[in-house]
């Protein structure tokens, strides 16, 4: 296995697929990596040689922000918007849609399981 940005990428896909398992890199991004590098995209990745993979992760060290260095500036900027006590930044800490959703009958996702009303009778 092939072994990318701290991931493990699968061995049997090809490999603008296999780049998508690490976090930060989409089916664009990845295409785009093997633009710039030259590389088939109908490879596999058991077809590269380790000269091509070296390049690959030499390549996404020096240009993308990937797996771990990207969550903690996601939740570095989520933190600083609730620090700032911005509308988006109290909906976060409340744990309610962010952007914009209604929440009177959906965002069961964000608010959980429904809580039955007590003292509700029929």
């Amino acid at each position: 296995m092939a072994r990318i940005a701290g991931v493990n990428i699968p061995t049997a896909k090809r490999i603008p697929i296999a780049l998508t398992y690490i976090t930060g890199i989409g089916p664009n991004i990845a295409g785009q990596i093997c633009t710039a590098l030259k590389i088939d995209q109908s490879r596999r990745v058991n077809q590269l040689s380790d000269a091509e993979v070296l390049a690959i992760r030499e390549y996404i060290d020096a240009n993308l922000t990937v797996e771990g260095d990207l969550r903690r500036e996601v939740s570095m900027n989520i933190k600083r918007l609730m620090d700032l006590g911005c509308y988006r930044g109290l909906r976060h800490r409340k744990g309610l849609p962010v952007r914009g959703q209604r929440t009177h009958t959906n965002a069961r996702t964000r608010k959980g399981p429904a809580k039955a009303i007590a003292g509700k009778k029929k």
